[in-house]
């Protein structure tokens, strides 16, 4: 019998789930907008067996793939896992054969040299195939329509790196995908992957690189000449996993860096530049695009770290108050010839994290961002429901043209998770379109998806489409249209 930890990771609204369902035409309030043909994926780690160990960290959790199909005003829910290797040794041993986060040392004997993988970090649609994605490894394909599991993608061998990101990009002049590897000729190394996939599928180019020491990579930016690469120190190394210590640890006493390298064939060490400067937080991307000679950067910045999880390396206590982020543009000078960045500007004063934009901007610079809004000034009655326990609170809108913002509050008993854009057309104007996102209903221990007109967030959603079972913190997600993916109404 499953006995899961008597703790916040596996209590509440936070206990497994474990389900997969199949729900035709889900209940919903208001009106679902008939111009939406296709399907938002997402995805929550959600252990199938109680940790080997005894206790594990939230982000450990085996994938499991929510499916919402939108067609003909009308929401079809299908959930299912990726079954990933350990997934499926897992199953057959039933019980927990993985140890620690990220630490091979603390496994089961029985699991030495498969893939580690949850895949429980991005459910990411390209060349017609379901991506479900973990960066430490190479990445899950599914199908789309049958949500089956086919197998790891490593083209036949020809990807050299590791691990593949679980935060691609799509360079909206070629269509390639654009994926780095961080720690690609194994655990702990200071060793990255540069990779560009064809729209059709194939692997056209593997560069790497090293960069100035081994820490989390988990997002980059890119722009049309460039990969930018920020470096902050949620380090690791062996001599932590040895010690059984968590894999990533903070260090403030490191300083940051940005990469700017060039998306090139013949792509050298030397040909990269690295600016510098003080300590600080950042893990997510909102865009990266060039002005001239310079190269731009928006990230949620933190004063200190964001992971109450990977604990400071010096010992010092979680700071919450310093852990906010808010969005701020990094700018560095290609044509200078130190290493200083040429600005650093703040851009909002509301803490946010899990930024997204609409996806047709990327690399290019971009008006309209959105995020989930922590706003410690509204009424909570419950908290749960959120990766890292952060109470995200609010949808927010920030205009990044005009300064202006709009905030969306789902009330004292909910928390949100990560939003999407959905474009109303192909060739519709930035932001013309809606956010989709889930509403995690913290008392009644069930979900809602919410759809919002993506400009006018603060009206309140449009739609609001029940889901009768409770889907975990979720991380990240994307939309496909009905007709990339070969689903029929």
């Amino acid at each position: 019998m499953a006995h899961f930890p008597q703790n916040p990771n596996f209590t509440g609204f936070n206990t497994p789930s474990r389900i997969e369902a199949d729900i035709f035409d889900l209940a919903f309030e208001g009106e679902i907008p008939k111009e939406i043909n296709g399907a938002f994926y997402r995805v929550q780690p959600d252990p199938q067996f109680p940790p080997m160990l005894g206790d594990d960290i939230a982000f450990n959790g085996d994938g499991m793939i929510t499916r919402f199909h939108i067609h003909d005003g009308q929401c079809d829910f299908r959930q299912r896992w990726a079954k990933t290797d350990k997934w499926k040794a897992e199953r057959e041993a039933n019980r927990g054969l993985f140890g620690m986060y990220r630490n091979p040392l603390t496994d089961d004997p029985s699991t030495k040299g498969m893939y580690r993988s949850t895949a429980n970090t991005n459910a990411w649609i390209f060349a017609g195939k379901l991506w479900a994605m973990k960066e430490d490894s190479p990445s899950l394909i599914m199908d789309p329509v049958s949500m089956e599991t086919d197998a790891f993608q490593t083209w036949d061998g020809a990807m050299k790196s590791q691990t593949f990101t679980a935060h691609p990009k799509i360079d909206p002049k070629t269509g390639n995908m654009i994926a780095i590897g961080y720690a690609a000729s194994g655990l702990c190394t200071d060793d990255v992957s540069y990779m560009e996939i064809s729209p059709e599928g194939e692997l056209i180019r593997e560069k790497w690189f090293k960069v100035p020491y081994y820490c989390m990579m988990h997002d980059f930016g890119v722009t049309e000449d460039y990969l930018v690469l920020h470096i902050v120190p949620s380090i690791g190394s062996w001599e932590r996993l040895e010690q059984k210590k968590p894999h990533f640890g903070f260090d403030t006493t490191k300083p940051v860096y940005l990469g700017v390298i060039p998306r090139r064939d013949d792509l050298k060490q030397e040909d990269i530049r690295w600016f510098k400067r003080d300590n600080c937080f950042a893990s997510h991307v909102l865009n990266a695009w060039q002005e001239g000679t310079k190269v731009h950067i928006v990230v949620p910045e933190a004063k200190n770290n964001m992971f109450p999880f990977f604990p400071d390396v010096h010992g010092a206590p979680f700071n919450g108050p310093e852990a906010m982020s808010k969005l701020t543009r990094w700018t560095v000078d290609m044509a200078s010839n130190g290493e200083e960045f040429d600005e650093i500007a703040p851009l909002t004063e509301t803490a946010s994290e899990f930024p997204r934009i609409d996806d047709r901007f990327t690399g290019v610079k971009n008006r309209y961002g959105w995020g989930l809004e922590m706003d410690m000034k509204r009424p909570c009655e419950l908290k749960g429901g959120s990766a890292g326990g952060f109470l995200m609170n609010c949808l927010f809108l920030k205009d990044l043209e005009t300064g202006a913002e709009q905030h969306w509050w789902c009330g004292p008993v909910s928390s949100l998770q990560e939003p999407c854009f959905i474009p109303r057309s192909k060739d519709a104007p930035e932001g013309d379109g809606w956010i989709v996102q889930v509403c995690n209903r913290l008392e009644d221990h069930r979900s809602d998806l919410l759809i919002f007109d993506a400009l006018a967030i603060e009206k309140g959603p449009v739609a609001t489409i029940n889901i009768p079972i409770r889907l975990r913190f979720g991380l990240h997600g994307n939309f496909a249209r009905a007709e990339d993916i070969g689903l029929a109404a």
